[in-house]
C-alpha cells in the first residue's frame, strides 16, 4: 500500500514539474516573438535616414 502511494506520489510530482517546465517553454517563445515583433514594427516605422529616397537612381 505504501509503494502505491509512494509512486502516485511521484507520478504526480513529475507531472507538476513538466506542465511548469511546459509553461516557461511558452512564455518564454511568447517573450521572443513579441521582442520580435517590437523590433520589426521600429524598424518599418523609422523614418528614412536623411537623404535617402529623395532622387530616384535611374542606373539601377
Amino acid at each position: 500500500m505504501n509503494t502505491d502511494l509512494s509512486t502516485q506520489m511521484l507520478a504526480m510530482n513529475t507531472v507538476k514539474t513538466q506542465n511548469s517546465i511546459q509553461i516557461a517553454v511558452f512564455k518564454k517563445q511568447n517573450d521572443m516573438q513579441n521582442e520580435l515583433l517590437t523590433t520589426l514594427t521600429q524598424a518599418a516605422l523609422s523614418p528614412a535616414p536623411a537623404g535617402q529616397g529623395t532622387k530616384f537612381d535611374r542606373q539601377a
